[in-house]
């Protein structure tokens, strides 16, 4: 038997062929699939863009008022608690108004003697005016009596004169001479003492009127006392109803750090209360996000506590300025190297839908986006 030598086609094995591997469509679908997506997201993105104009940078803001004290004094009452709600008038704080309370006291005691002083200078005023009465009455008395001793010192002159021609013919007797001589020089004398009468009379009058005067502006002193007596009075009462501490409107008090027997003083801030009128939303936008913004612009507002309640506003108007000119330290770019830093504009924004419950969920200092579209 032959056999195959070495080299020859038998010894060769015969393999088969594999046919060739199918590419995968699916990367190349995936790819289509995020370019679609990210040139959709992308073209959805600028138009929305293009009609809006959105921020991060907002918290909600109300009204805060601070309650502050107008005297200073030991507490005495502490009649509210963190958090709690109180009504516009609510008795918050009590002081120890002991000392204001004798001050009004004081006051009313002092009100009382210039009241006194009054009704005294009044008195007196009817008593000189009397007086002026009187004393003219008497001057007028004194006149009457004047022209009768006038007249006297006339009769008496005339007689004198007739017995002085008699007596030089002794046709009357020197006693008769004597007695027209005497009651011509009484008659004399009456006219003078009732002319000084007269004069005493006339100063009296005159003196009277001078005190009456003097009277009359006591009264005015008096009036005047008095009124002083009761502001007086009217600021002791005044002070008396500072001792105690009312809520200046309805809201929710914060944290309250006032005790029993603490001594607090006038001006000092004590706590604060939130007022619940009304919130709103203060947003900082970019001053190139500006441009198209205009007041009166619908404006959706999501809160961060509700992410799944979105909030109607509008904008209601624009700060006067950036908030960084409002700060403590306002930069001064012309004080060296300046760095150009986008500056942001605070927007006021409030809501639309007043009876929306959630609204009075919002607290102030909650973090929210806004969505401001665009005319």
């Amino acid at each position: 038997m032959a056999t195959a030598t070495a080299g020859t086609p038998a010894d060769i094995s015969v393999q088969p062929q594999e046919p060739p591997k199918k590419k995968s469509k699916v990367f190349p679908i995936i790819l289509i699939l995020l370019i679609v997506a990210g040139a959709w997201f992308g073209i959805s993105h600028y138009i929305y863009s293009q009609h809006h104009e959105t921020t991060d940078d907002a918290q909600i803001t109300s009204n805060i008022s601070p309650v502050i004290p107008r005297i200073s004094g030991y507490v005495t009452d502490v009649r509210v608690t963190d958090n709690q709600r109180v009504k516009k008038g609510d008795t918050l704080i009590v002081l120890d108004d002991r000392d204001l309370k004798i001050k009004l006291e004081q006051a009313e005691a002092a009100l009382a003697t210039a009241k006194a002083n009054l009704n005294a200078a009044q008195a007196s005023s009817t008593a000189a005016n009397s007086n002026i009465g009187t004393t003219r009455a008497a001057v007028g008395t004194i006149d009457a009596q004047i022209e009768q001793a006038k007249v006297n010192v006339w009769r008496a002159t005339q007689d004198y004169n007739r017995y002085a021609n008699l007596i030089k013919d002794h046709s009357i007797t020197q006693q008769q001479y004597e007695q027209a001589l005497a009651a011509k020089q009484t008659a004399e004398r009456q006219l003078d003492v009732l002319e000084g009468q007269r004069r005493q009379a006339a100063s009296e009058v005159s003196a009277t009127a001078t005190q009456s005067g003097a009277t009359s502006q006591q009264i005015g002193v008096a009036s005047s006392m008095i009124k002083q007596r009761e502001a007086d009075v009217d600021n002791a009462k005044l002070e008396l109803s500072y001792a105690v501490i009312t809520a200046p409107a309805d809201g929710l008090v914060s944290k309250v750090n006032i005790q029993p027997g603490q001594f607090i003083t006038a001006g000092q801030s004590l706590f604060s209360i939130v007022l619940d009128q009304n919130v709103w939303v203060v947003a900082n936008f970019k001053e190139t996000q500006l441009t198209r913004m205009r007041v009166g612009q619908d404006v959706e507002v999501h809160v961060d506590a509700y992410p799944d309640h979105e909030f109607k506003a509008k904008i209601t108007s624009f700060a006067p300025a950036t908030g960084a000119s409002f700060a403590l330290l306002p930069p001064d770019n012309a004080s060296g190297n300046f760095v150009k830093v986008v500056q942001r504009v605070p927007v006021k924004i409030e809501f639309t839908d007043k009876n929306d419950p959630d609204i009075k969920q919002l607290r102030a200092g909650m973090n929210v986006d806004v969505e401001v579209e665009l005319d």
